[in-house]
């Protein structure tokens, strides 16, 4: 738990704040300036929000509010995957 004195940003918004707690002003905005750096570094939307406590929707509606430019969808399309015929080769 941190105290009054503590630092915030050293300990980190996610174990700061008590998880499922509703935020608002700064303690929102940090948390989302945490989440937006993870995002950037490569991290999942599904595995920031396991790490913050927080929803799936809830983590992807603090990362659009937060203007991030959010990355397509990944894994296997559904269907079968096209495949390539192989290019002929002529006898020379």
């Amino acid at each position: 738990m941190v105290g009054v004195g503590d630092d915030v940003e050293e300990v980190g918004v996610t174990e700061a704040v008590k998880r499922g707690s509703r935020l608002s002003g700064t303690e929102r905005a940090q948390l989302a300036e945490e989440l937006s750096k993870g995002y950037a570094e490569g991290k999942s939307i599904r595995a920031l929000a396991e790490e913050a406590g927080r929803s799936y929707g809830f983590v992807h509606r603090l990362l659009s509010e937060s203007e991030v430019s959010l990355r397509s969808r990944g894994g296997a399309t559904r269907g079968r995957t096209k495949q390539h015929p192989e290019p002929e080769q002529r006898a020379s």
